[in-house]
C-alpha cells in the first residue's frame, strides 16, 4: 500500500470519521499519535517514520504535529465540528474558488456554501484555483471579491498551508472568470 493511499485514509480520519478506528478528536481536532498509528496500522503498513513522511511530504500540507509530535490533526476541511484555532486574517482585495463545470449554476444561485465541510476553501492565486476545479472535471474559476467581502465585515482565515477559509461567499461577490 501506498504513502498516497495511507494519507488519504488518515485524511479520512482526521477530518471526517476518527471512529472508522475507534479514536476521539478533541476540541480542536488533535489526535493522540499513537492511537491514530495503532487504529491505521490494523488496515495500513504505517509506523511514527511513515507518519513523519507523508507529513512531511504531502504536497498540499494536509497534516500538522504540535511541537513534541505526540498530537497530529488536518489543517482544515473538517466536517465534523472541530476548532482547528485559526487566527482572522485581512484577505487580499482577490482571492479564487475552482470548480467544476457542472457546479456552476447552483453557484451563480446560491454562491459559495461549505456543504458538509465547515468553511468554503479559497486560493490566492488562479494556478492553484484551476487545480482544485480541474479535480471536478471541467475547470472554471470564480474571482472572490474578499477585500470587498471583509469590508462588508465577513470574516477570513488562512490555514498554515495557505488555503484561505470562509463562512460562505455570497453571489453578489463572486464573478466568472473568462479565459
Amino acid at each position: 500500500m501506498s504513502d498516497k493511499e495511507t494519507s488519504k485514509f488518515i485524511s479520512l480520519i482526521l477530518r471526517h470519521k476518527p471512529e472508522v478506528i475507534g479514536i476521539t478528536l478533541d476540541e480542536h481536532g488533535w489526535a493522540d499519535v499513537s492511537e491514530l498509528i495503532a487504529g491505521v496500522s490494523k488496515t495500513h503498513p504505517i509506523d511514527m517514520q511513515v507518519l513523519e513522511r507523508i507529513v512531511a511530504e504531502d504536497e498540499k500540507q494536509r497534516y500538522s504535529f504540535n511541537e513534541d509530535k505526540t498530537l497530529i490533526r488536518a489543517n482544515q476541511g473538517h466536517s465534523i465540528p472541530v476548532d482547528v484555532e485559526l487566527e482572522e486574517t485581512v484577505p487580499p482585495e482577490l482571492l479564487y474558488h475552482g470548480t467544476g463545470e457542472k457546479y456552476t449554476s447552483s453557484i451563480e444561485e446560491q454562491g459559495l456554501i461549505p456543504k458538509s465541510r465547515l468553511y468554503v476553501h479559497l486560493s490566492g492565486d488562479t494556478e492553484t484555483a484551476k487545480k482544485v476545479g480541474g479535480r471536478h472535471g471541467k475547470p472554471v474559476i470564480y474571482i472572490v471579491k474578499s477585500g470587498e467581502m471583509h469590508r462588508d465585515g465577513m470574516v477570513f482565515y488562512r490555514s498554515v498551508n495557505g488555503v484561505w477559509l470562509t463562512k460562505a461567499v455570497p453571489v453578489k461577490y463572486l464573478e466568472r472568470k473568462m479565459d
